[in-house]
């Protein structure tokens, strides 16, 4: 039997792991983590659909028990060399494998919003990012930094991305998208409150997408400002004021809001530049670069070594299953 070590228990990794095993191959699926699918699990709800996050995970959690699928919670790959046709790795645990093929899916991690200064967070209570209201959420529970329902709630995208300062030239694909859902979940949750998305551009890049920004404004009253917010800071009773432009009429704004929303962007996870420097496939701000984006988006310059998913460039959830599933296609090629 055909054996394959897939690195990485996200979405990517354990689609492949799902499909490859029922193809007849042994899998070693390992995540660094004691819990898979970090950044699904850490969502309530899914665009463009609105359907539960955790009902994704359950799905792509219950389609690894199988025989064929051995997964290792808490395992890091430390160690990985080639030797003839077959791939040696070891854990940090010190255990060693033998495997035909090795599939990276190293994924992603959010941008660290405290690299932005001046945008205080971690420094004033009502700054927090798109992951912290995300948990506010699925906890069913808004509240400000005095613990009150916010009347007043503003979104600021691309922290991270689009941005010379932090270094990351890059789009993150999903941060438009994902302010324009997170204002629809909090307009439901808070039918009174003032809503308002602070945007470079908006790019709306999948299907029904566009859609869902025309429903936020129509249906929802959601307000769109074409500016970036250059600086935040406290009020006497709490609430954040942000200094900007209304680029659309070229006049400068002040506001001051109860909650300001940090859309971060994605980087590559450490895993992911660590791997992808010591194989050398590092490509740009330490993602993992294929052969070419065409036609071997999945192949590398390393014979048996595939990449899929996020770990080579910002995806949504969809675009990384489907990455996931041509990795499959290449990956079964390979080993016939």
């Amino acid at each position: 039997m055909k054996q394959i070590a897939i690195i990485g228990a996200g979405a990517a990794g354990m689609e492949a792991a799902s499909i490859l095993s029922k193809q007849g191959v042994k899998v070693h699926l390992f995540e660094k983590e004691n819990h898979v699918a970090e950044n699904i699990a850490n969502k309530a709800f899914l665009f463009p659909d609105f359907s539960k996050a955790a009902d994704l995970v359950e799905e792509l959690n219950n389609n690894l028990k199988t025989s064929e699928v051995d997964l290792y919670l808490g395992s890091k790959i430390v160690g990985m060399e080639k030797e003839n046709k077959q791939w040696n790795l070891k854990d940090n645990q010190g255990r060693d494998y033998t495997v035909d093929a090795v599939l990276l899916a190293s994924g992603y991690k959010p941008f660290d919003a405290k690299r932005k200064e001046e945008l205080g967070y971690r420094i004033y209570n009502g700054v927090i990012t798109s992951l912290d209201l995300e948990g506010m959420i699925m906890a069913g529970k808004i509240t400000n930094s005095m613990g009150e329902m916010p009347k007043k709630v503003v979104f600021l995208q691309c922290v991270g991305s689009r941005d010379e300062k932090s270094g990351n030239h890059y789009c993150s694909k999903v941060c438009c998208v994902t302010a324009v859902k997170q204002s629809i979940e909090l307009r439901k949750m808070l039918p009174d409150a003032e809503i308002f998305i602070f945007y470079m551009d908006l790019r709306m890049w999948g299907q029904s997408f566009e859609e869902m920004y025309r429903k936020a404004q129509e249906e929802y009253y959601i307000r769109f400002v074409r500016g970036r917010i250059s600086e935040a800071a406290t009020t006497f009773d709490g609430k954040i004021q942000i200094k900007s432009e209304d680029t659309l009429v070229g006049m400068p704004l002040k506001m001051t809001t109860d909650l300001l929303v940090l859309m971060v962007g994605m980087e590559a996870s450490d895993e992911t530049k660590q791997l992808a420097k010591n194989l050398g496939i590092q490509g740009e701000y330490g993602f993992m670069e294929s052969k070419d984006r065409f036609l071997n988006d999945n192949i590398t310059s390393q014979e048996g070594l595939f990449v899929a998913g996020s770990c080579k460039r910002p995806m949504s959830i969809a675009d990384t299953l489907n990455d996931s599933r041509s990795a499959t296609v290449a990956i079964m090629e390979y080993l016939k």
